[in-house]
Protein backbone atom coordinates (compact mmCIF):
# COMPACT_ATOMS: atom_id res chain seq x y z
CA UNK A 1 0.00 0.00 0.00
CA UNK A 2 1.34 3.73 -0.41
CA UNK A 3 2.56 5.28 2.58
CA UNK A 4 1.10 8.40 1.27
CA UNK A 5 -2.04 6.72 1.14
CA UNK A 6 -1.57 5.85 4.66
CA UNK A 7 -0.12 9.07 5.90
CA UNK A 8 -3.47 10.71 4.39
CA UNK A 9 -6.09 8.00 6.36
CA UNK A 10 -3.78 8.63 9.75
CA UNK A 11 -4.87 12.13 9.59
CA UNK A 12 -8.42 11.16 8.10
CA UNK A 13 -8.93 8.74 11.12
CA UNK A 14 -8.17 11.33 13.98
CA UNK A 15 -9.96 13.96 12.70
CA UNK A 16 -12.96 11.74 12.12
CA UNK A 17 -12.89 10.43 15.62
CA UNK A 18 -12.47 14.07 17.05
CA UNK A 19 -15.31 15.42 14.79
CA UNK A 20 -17.22 12.53 16.58
CA UNK A 21 -16.80 13.92 19.56
CA UNK A 22 -17.28 17.09 18.39
CA UNK A 23 -20.80 16.12 17.64
CA UNK A 24 -21.30 14.21 20.86
CA UNK A 25 -20.23 17.38 22.95
CA UNK A 26 -22.71 20.10 20.17
CA UNK A 27 -25.85 17.56 20.81
CA UNK A 28 -25.35 17.14 25.11
CA UNK A 29 -25.21 21.46 24.58
CA UNK A 30 -28.96 21.58 23.37
CA UNK A 31 -30.13 20.03 26.91
CA UNK A 32 -28.13 22.96 28.99
CA UNK A 33 -29.82 25.17 26.96
CA UNK A 34 -32.80 23.52 27.98
CA UNK A 35 -32.05 24.17 31.72
CA UNK A 36 -30.47 28.04 31.23
CA UNK A 37 -34.02 28.99 29.88
CA UNK A 38 -35.89 27.53 32.57
CA UNK A 39 -34.86 30.32 35.10
CA UNK A 40 -34.82 34.05 34.01
CA UNK A 41 -32.10 34.21 36.06
CA UNK A 42 -29.87 32.30 34.21
CA UNK A 43 -30.43 33.74 30.99
CA UNK A 44 -26.09 34.65 31.19
CA UNK A 45 -25.67 30.89 30.78
CA UNK A 46 -28.39 30.70 27.98
CA UNK A 47 -26.10 33.17 25.98
CA UNK A 48 -22.90 31.60 26.83
CA UNK A 49 -24.30 28.25 26.03
CA UNK A 50 -25.39 29.29 22.31
CA UNK A 51 -22.18 31.07 22.12
CA UNK A 52 -20.36 27.58 22.76
CA UNK A 53 -23.04 25.76 20.76
CA UNK A 54 -21.68 27.71 17.70
CA UNK A 55 -18.46 27.78 18.15
CA UNK A 56 -18.64 24.09 18.32
CA UNK A 57 -20.72 23.83 15.07
CA UNK A 58 -17.78 25.95 13.56
CA UNK A 59 -14.89 23.70 14.34
CA UNK A 60 -17.00 20.54 13.19
CA UNK A 61 -17.69 22.53 10.02
CA UNK A 62 -13.76 23.15 9.49
CA UNK A 63 -13.14 19.66 10.74
CA UNK A 64 -15.25 18.37 7.55
CA UNK A 65 -14.03 20.71 4.85
CA UNK A 66 -10.09 19.33 6.33
CA UNK A 67 -11.62 15.53 6.04
CA UNK A 68 -13.26 16.55 2.24
CA UNK A 69 -9.93 17.49 1.74
CA UNK A 70 -8.14 14.68 2.82
CA UNK A 71 -10.74 12.12 0.72
CA UNK A 72 -9.83 13.74 -1.94
CA UNK A 73 -6.43 13.52 -1.46
CA UNK A 74 -6.21 9.94 -0.79
CA UNK A 75 -9.00 9.32 -4.32
CA UNK A 76 -6.55 11.07 -6.43
CA UNK A 77 -3.16 8.58 -4.54
CA UNK A 78 -5.50 5.57 -4.90
CA UNK A 79 -6.74 5.93 -8.84
CA UNK A 80 -2.54 6.49 -9.10
CA UNK A 81 -1.89 2.74 -8.45
CA UNK A 82 -1.89 -0.12 -9.42
CA UNK A 83 -5.51 -1.50 -9.81
CA UNK A 84 -5.11 -4.44 -7.95
CA UNK A 85 -4.43 -1.88 -5.02
CA UNK A 86 -6.74 0.42 -6.48
CA UNK A 87 -9.46 -1.45 -6.19
CA UNK A 88 -9.21 -2.04 -2.95
CA UNK A 89 -8.12 1.18 -1.55
CA UNK A 90 -11.05 2.99 -3.13
CA UNK A 91 -13.32 0.27 -1.61
CA UNK A 92 -11.79 1.92 1.54
CA UNK A 93 -12.79 5.48 -0.08
CA UNK A 94 -16.32 4.45 -0.46
CA UNK A 95 -16.52 3.29 3.66
CA UNK A 96 -14.99 6.54 4.41
CA UNK A 97 -17.20 8.61 2.55
CA UNK A 98 -20.02 7.38 4.15
CA UNK A 99 -18.58 7.88 7.61
CA UNK A 100 -18.40 11.55 6.30
CA UNK A 101 -21.85 11.74 4.88
CA UNK A 102 -23.45 10.47 8.28
CA UNK A 103 -21.41 13.20 10.34
CA UNK A 104 -22.87 15.82 7.85
CA UNK A 105 -25.94 14.57 8.33
CA UNK A 106 -25.95 14.25 12.19
CA UNK A 107 -24.07 18.33 11.93
CA UNK A 108 -27.21 19.54 9.92
CA UNK A 109 -29.53 17.59 12.04
CA UNK A 110 -27.50 19.94 14.92
CA UNK A 111 -27.49 23.19 13.38
CA UNK A 112 -30.76 22.72 12.45
CA UNK A 113 -31.97 22.21 16.28
CA UNK A 114 -29.61 24.89 16.94
CA UNK A 115 -31.34 27.53 14.99
CA UNK A 116 -35.30 26.44 15.82
CA UNK A 117 -34.32 26.48 20.00
CA UNK A 118 -32.46 29.83 19.28
CA UNK A 119 -35.42 31.01 17.56
CA UNK A 120 -38.29 29.38 20.11
CA UNK A 121 -36.06 30.26 23.11
CA UNK A 122 -35.77 34.19 21.79
CA UNK A 123 -39.71 34.36 20.68
CA UNK A 124 -41.61 32.09 24.01
CA UNK A 125 -39.20 33.46 27.19
CA UNK A 126 -38.60 36.58 28.67
CA UNK A 127 -35.42 36.46 27.48
CA UNK A 128 -35.83 39.55 25.14
CA UNK A 129 -36.83 41.49 28.04
CA UNK A 130 -34.12 40.65 30.28
CA UNK A 131 -31.28 41.29 27.81
CA UNK A 132 -32.60 44.40 26.48
CA UNK A 133 -32.56 43.83 23.13
CA UNK A 134 -33.50 46.74 20.65
CA UNK A 135 -35.24 46.90 17.75
CA UNK A 136 -32.43 48.49 15.96
CA UNK A 137 -30.21 45.35 17.54
CA UNK A 138 -32.19 42.49 15.77
CA UNK A 139 -32.02 44.53 12.96
CA UNK A 140 -28.48 44.51 12.90
CA UNK A 141 -28.52 41.02 13.51
CA UNK A 142 -30.78 39.72 10.89
CA UNK A 143 -28.30 41.72 7.80
CA UNK A 144 -25.17 39.77 9.65
CA UNK A 145 -27.11 37.19 9.44
CA UNK A 146 -28.03 37.85 5.76
CA UNK A 147 -24.47 38.68 4.99
CA UNK A 148 -22.96 35.70 6.49
CA UNK A 149 -25.72 33.59 4.63
CA UNK A 150 -24.31 35.43 1.03
CA UNK A 151 -20.77 34.37 2.62
CA UNK A 152 -21.74 31.15 3.42
CA UNK A 153 -23.05 30.50 -0.67
CA UNK A 154 -20.54 32.21 -2.09
CA UNK A 155 -18.12 29.66 -0.09
CA UNK A 156 -20.24 26.87 -1.38
CA UNK A 157 -19.87 27.83 -4.81
CA UNK A 158 -15.93 28.15 -4.82
CA UNK A 159 -15.92 25.05 -2.78
CA UNK A 160 -18.37 23.49 -5.81
CA UNK A 161 -15.88 25.21 -8.37
CA UNK A 162 -12.68 23.83 -6.81
CA UNK A 163 -14.39 19.88 -6.64
CA UNK A 164 -15.05 20.65 -10.44
CA UNK A 165 -11.46 20.99 -10.97
CA UNK A 166 -10.14 18.19 -8.67
CA UNK A 167 -12.24 16.15 -10.86
CA UNK A 168 -10.78 17.30 -13.89
CA UNK A 169 -7.45 16.70 -12.56
CA UNK A 170 -8.47 12.99 -11.94
CA UNK A 171 -9.53 13.22 -15.30
CA UNK A 172 -6.62 14.00 -16.95
CA UNK A 173 -4.26 11.42 -14.02
CA UNK A 174 -6.74 8.97 -15.77
CA UNK A 175 -6.34 9.58 -19.76
CA UNK A 176 -2.51 10.23 -18.87
CA UNK A 177 -2.21 6.96 -17.21
CA UNK A 178 -3.90 4.71 -19.76
CA UNK A 179 -1.51 6.75 -22.44
CA UNK A 180 1.32 5.74 -20.80
CA UNK A 181 0.08 2.20 -20.86
CA UNK A 182 -0.40 2.26 -24.70
CA UNK A 183 2.93 3.46 -25.56
CA UNK A 184 4.74 0.71 -22.88
CA UNK A 185 2.53 -1.73 -25.08
CA UNK A 186 3.88 -0.07 -28.27
CA UNK A 187 7.24 0.10 -27.07
CA UNK A 188 7.00 -3.66 -26.39
CA UNK A 189 5.74 -4.42 -29.72
CA UNK A 190 8.58 -2.39 -31.45
CA UNK A 191 10.93 -4.64 -29.41
CA UNK A 192 8.96 -7.65 -30.53
CA UNK A 193 9.53 -7.00 -34.04
CA UNK A 194 13.06 -6.41 -33.40
CA UNK A 195 13.91 -9.46 -32.33
CA UNK A 196 11.82 -11.00 -35.29
CA UNK A 197 14.01 -8.79 -37.76
CA UNK A 198 17.29 -10.04 -35.63
CA UNK A 199 15.66 -13.81 -36.18
CA UNK A 200 15.10 -13.36 -40.11
CA UNK A 201 18.42 -11.67 -40.48
CA UNK A 202 19.99 -15.13 -39.25
CA UNK A 203 18.34 -17.30 -40.90
CA UNK A 204 18.76 -15.78 -44.46
CA UNK A 205 22.94 -14.86 -43.62
CA UNK A 206 22.48 -18.90 -42.64
CA UNK A 207 20.29 -19.32 -46.23
CA UNK A 208 23.40 -17.12 -48.00
CA UNK A 209 26.40 -19.73 -46.30
CA UNK A 210 24.38 -22.71 -47.76
CA UNK A 211 24.03 -21.11 -51.11
CA UNK A 212 27.40 -20.10 -51.11
CA UNK A 213 29.11 -23.94 -49.90
CA UNK A 214 26.20 -25.47 -52.09
CA UNK A 215 27.99 -23.70 -55.34
CA UNK A 216 31.56 -24.64 -54.17
CA UNK A 217 30.25 -28.49 -54.11
CA UNK A 218 28.77 -28.57 -57.14
CA UNK A 219 31.96 -26.86 -59.08
CA UNK A 220 33.94 -29.69 -57.23
CA UNK A 221 31.59 -32.20 -58.48
CA UNK A 222 31.60 -30.75 -62.04
CA UNK A 223 35.42 -30.39 -62.15
CA UNK A 224 35.88 -33.95 -60.65
CA UNK A 225 33.92 -35.03 -63.85
CA UNK A 226 35.49 -33.13 -66.58
CA UNK A 227 38.86 -34.86 -64.97
CA UNK A 228 37.21 -37.77 -65.24
CA UNK A 229 35.96 -37.31 -68.46
CA UNK A 230 39.56 -36.15 -69.83
CA UNK A 231 41.27 -39.33 -68.16
CA UNK A 232 38.67 -41.68 -69.70
CA UNK A 233 39.66 -39.79 -73.59
CA UNK A 234 42.82 -40.10 -73.10
CA UNK A 235 43.21 -43.88 -71.96
CA UNK A 236 40.82 -44.49 -74.84
CA UNK A 237 43.02 -42.87 -77.65
CA UNK A 238 46.57 -44.22 -76.07
CA UNK A 239 45.17 -47.76 -76.91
Amino acid sequence: MSQVFEGYERQYCEISANLSKKCTSAGLLDGVMSFADASYELGRSFIYVIERKKQKVAEIKTGLDEADGLIRKMDLEARSLQPGVKAMLLQKLREYKSDLNNLKSEVKKITSANALASRDELLESGMADSLMVSADQRSRLLQSTDRLNQSTERIKEGRRTMLETEELGVSILQDLHQQRQSLLHAHGTLHGVDDNIGKSRKILTGMSRRMDRNKWIIGTVIAVLVVAIILVLYFKLTR
